[in-house]
Formats: structure tokens, C-alpha cells, sequence
């Protein structure tokens, strides 16, 4: 189902898992934002494959799962709304345009609009999904990373980040390098962001959490996408599996 703000995907199974996405689209309002169409199939626009991604997994374990429905460009999902960086005017170079729907121009005024129209909605989806799984649950966010940043080539396939909890985090970097992975420990970016998604969902409710991301050539495709998602899901229950047993 979509929603103005997300995309909400229906539990089948009993299982307390939930999936997200918070940069699964790269849709703008009319006028895309000034910027250039060309730029809105790169990664500054959305995590590319990391939608695919999710709804496999999803599909795969018949768990619910929330996707933004709107560009990182536009708002910042994975951002807390007093982040600096909620409305990004800069971005790998690319400079968010000026223009009457541009970033450069957006005011405080026009930023608690942005929140209150898309931001707030899409993380109200997720509490109310938490709240049906109940104390059980364990949060898996779905990201994706590009090859290089800023002229640099990352050595990664897939990195793992995490807030304070690590019972999710730990047996599943061992999994995955098991599996022959190169493995990001909290690289290129660190999980521990107060006002993040998994610091919202995870931390503040004391539910095991992730986020796992997967560079974006291994997954740029609908059919690598879902080629990928079943190499990761026997990664994932072999996971969990370790995590619950621990516990």
C-alpha cells in the first residue's frame, strides 16, 4: 500500500521481524527539487537496489516492512528532525538548486513542512508496526552505498552498522564473512546516530537491531536485487538464530 509519505508492506507469518528502507525512492514533487533528471537515477537521489532488496526479504520471511516513499533529496528519513542535515543542500558535489522548490532556499519554515507532510508520518508508520509485533521485535533497515565517494573506492560488499545494541550486529558480520563477504564494521558510516531510524526504533525501545548495507553494483538490478536478497536471507536466519540462542 502506499501512502502519501510510505509504502507499507503486510506480515503474513507471525514473525516479529520488521524490514525498512528509508531512502527506497528517488520520486520528487513537480519540479524535482531544480535538479537535473539525470542526477535523480544516482545515488544521491536514493540508495539504489535497497528497495528491491527489501521487499524480497520481506517477501521471503512474510514479515512487515515500511519504505519511504520519497527522495533522501526531498527529506531525510534516516535523519532526526533537528538534524543539520535533514534537508541536504549539498550532496556528493551536486548542489541542491535554489529555485522556489530547491533545498538551498528551504527556510525553518518550509523544513517543518517537510517534516510534518512526509517525515513524521513515515516514522509513525514504523512505531505503529512496532507496537503490533510487541517487545519481541528486531529492526532490520535495508541501505545501500555506492562504490566510491568522493573519487574514493570503498572495499566493502556489505556493511553492518549498529547503535549501542550489538546482538544482532555481532553473529551477523560472522555470518557474513563466513560467507566469504568483506565486511564494513559500522563503515563507511558509524549506526551510533542519536535521532537516526535505529536510534528512534531500535535504541529507545531496547529491540535488537541492524543496518545492513550492500554496495549498490551488487544490487543495481530488479534480478540482482533478488539474487542477492537469497544469498542474505540463510546469512540472516543463521543470524538470528545465533542471537536468540545467545540470548
Amino acid at each position: 500500500m502506499t501512502e502519501n509519505a510510505f509504502e507499507t508492506i503486510a506480515s503474513r507469518n507471525d514473525v516479529p521481524l520488521l524490514f525498512l528502507c528509508d531512502h527506497a525512492s528517488n520520486a520528487l514533487p513537480r519540479g524535482n527539487l531544480g535538479l537535473d533528471a539525470g542526477l535523480l537515477a544516482t545515488h544521491i537521489a536514493y540508495d539504489i537496489g535497497a528497495a528491491a532488496m527489501t521487499r524480497a526479504l520481506a517477501q521471503a520471511y512474510g514479515a512487515p516492512a515500511v519504505l519511504g516513499a520519497w527522495s533522501r533529496l526531498l527529506i531525510d528519513l534516516n535523519r532526526g528532525a533537528d538534524d543539520p542535515t535533514l534537508v541536504m543542500k549539498l550532496s556528493d558535489g551536486s548542489i541542491i538548486p535554489g529555485n522556489v522548490l530547491g533545498n538551498a532556499r528551504a527556510d525553518a519554515e518550509e523544513v517543518a513542512r517537510r517534516i510534518r507532510v512526509f517525515h513524521a508520518p513515515y516514522h509513525a508508520a514504523i512505531a505503529a508496526a512496532l507496537d503490533r509485533l510487541g517487545p519481541n521485535a528486531t529492526v532490520i533497515s535495508m541501505h545501500s552505498f555506492t562504490p566510491a565517494w568522493k573519487g574514493r573506492a570503498r572495499p566493502w560488499e556489505v556493511g553492518v552498522l549498529y547503535d549501542r545494541d550489538h546482538r544482532l550486529s555481532a553473529p551477523l558480520m560472522v555470518r557474513l564473512k563466513e560467507a566469504g563477504f568483506t565486511v564494513g564494521d559500522n563503515d563507511y558510516y558509524t549506526g551510533a546516530l542519536k535521532g537516526d531510524t535505529l536510534y528512534q526504533h531500535g535504541t529507545l525501545r531496547g529491540l535488537p537491531h541492524v543496518l545492513i548495507e550492500i554496495r549498490q553494483d551488487l544490487i543495481a538490478t530488479e534480478e540482482s536485487a533478488q539474487a542477492f536478497a537469497l544469498r542474505l536471507k540463510p546469512i540472516l536466519d543463521a543470524a538470528l538464530r545465533d542471537m536468540h540462542s545467545r540470548a
